[in-house]
């Protein structure tokens, strides 16, 4: 693994929250000057931040003092907060409305758990594939191609970054939104929640509610704020194959122009370039393996969320407050899923890009017979583009995006009629 020398030793909670705002400390800087370029790519910003949130169960992270015990803490406290939600739902089955709610919070406590007992048991391959995009990050283009290369990798980190604040302060108001819900409705906890002997009624056992009601807060900070980080390392994966995709194009067309009629250098950097090819085409197909559970749990979590969220909105219409819950949750799962299905759509549009930017740099005076056949290779795998994809459902694309939306309608309509 790539070396980490901010987190080799035990991080304090100074050491965490500058880890986890470094790549946003870094924004306005970046932003500022047209020919900055981060030092590091945004997946490994990414795992820091998981890093600074003490769950990132990795090899080396376990081997840190307490920092095993603390998954095993955390993975069990999102267990019985799922417990205790599917629990309640034998209370709500009179009131469509609150059982809509209930449900809601039960597939998303579920894909929480799910993700965390995931990264439990792959955390280490992601690894690996983080440490393969540094790598690719890190190879050095030189001359002509250079500082068109390092504008690409800036925009790309303002875009991410960008994209990830604002899809922070969305899940901020949500938190704020669900936290407050106590004080404008009738629930006595901010997830309707059920416990044995009755211990979450505070009229029974005034102290374990309120015990409950502080444990729910600071699960739904951590866990939802974690959700955020854990859905940006794994989008920022695939958008970093995209910028590596994007500026090998770029070095193709100057590949030409940086040879300047140099045969020997021509060779090399051909056979370099196809190499290049090869580790990106290696890297996505590890990729869809690695994240094939979560890209399926994925697609079914935010189908049915998108559904449930629309239903119960268009149910709660005569409630604004209750409403605007659901249209916040239906703004965040079709952010979630227009998210991924737009980076893999980039994903695979730059990969074919790639064909048209190879043809560019053959020349049939310049270069050996060799060099023309490699060229002919990058041009022949490049007409099949890379996809993200969870086999055997659809890749991730607008298309199929589209598709998704056009079924949520199809369900809500017939739940309306069924309802009417």
């Amino acid at each position: 693994m790539l070396e980490q020398p901010s987190v080799r030793g035990g991080l304090g909670l100074i050491e965490s929250w500058n880890n986890f705002i470094k790549g946003f400390r870094e924004l306005p800087t970046i932003y500022r000057c047209d020919d900055a370029c981060p030092e590091h790519s945004v997946p490994y910003l990414s795992r820091q931040q998981l890093q600074a949130f003490a769950y990132y169960p990795s090899s080396e992270e376990r081997r840190r003092p307490g920092r095993s015990t603390w998954h095993l803490i955390a993975v069990t406290r999102v267990a019985i907060f799922f417990c205790s939600i599917c629990y309640a739902l034998f209370e709500s089955l009179d009131d469509i409305v609150e059982l809509g709610r209930d449900l809601a919070f039960i597939i998303a406590t579920f894909f929480i758990l799910f993700k965390m007992v995931y990264f439990l048991l792959y955390a280490d391959e992601v690894d690996e594939v983080i440490d393969g995009l540094e790598e690719c990050y890190r190879c050095e283009t030189k001359g002509p191609p250079a500082a068109e290369a390092r504008a690409v990798k800036r925009l790309h980190f303002l875009l991410f970054m960008g994209l990830q604040m604002v899809w922070m302060v969305f899940m901020v108001v949500f938190i704020i939104l669900l936290l407050s819900a106590p004080l404008w409705t009738q629930q006595n906890l901010p997830f309707h929640a059920s416990f044995p002997f009755h211990l979450h009624d505070p009229s029974r056992h005034p102290k374990t509610h309120i015990l409950i009601y502080f444990s729910q807060c600071i699960d739904s900070v951590y866990f939802l704020m974690w959700l955020v980080s854990t859905e940006g390392l794994s989008v920022s994966i695939y958008s970093q194959l995209t910028a590596t995709l994007n500026v090998l194009c770029i070095e193709f067309r100057h590949l030409q122009q940086l040879c300047n009629g140099d045969q020997d250098l021509l060779r090399r950097e051909i056979t370099r370039l196809v190499t290049f090819h090869q580790k990106i085409i290696s890297l996505v197909d590890r990729c869809n393996e690695v994240f094939h559970a979560p890209l399926i749990m994925q697609m079914i979590v935010n189908f049915l969320l998108v559904s449930l969220s629309v239903f119960e909105a268009m149910m709660a219409r005569h409630d604004p407050k209750v409403a605007g819950q659901f249209m916040v949750l239906m703004i965040l799962a079709l952010g979630h899923l227009s998210m991924w299905s737009k980076f893999g759509d980039m994903m695979s549009q730059e990969s074919l890009e790639l064909a048209e930017a190879a043809y560019a740099a053959y020349d049939p005076n310049v270069g050996s017979k060799g060099s023309h056949k490699d060229i002919r290779l990058v041009i022949l795998r490049a007409q099949e583009p890379l996809i993200m994809r969870a086999s055997p459902f659809p890749a991730f694309n607008m298309i199929n995006y589209m598709a998704i939306l056009n079924q949520c309608y199809g369900i809500l309509t017939l739940l309306l009629n069924t309802m009417e």
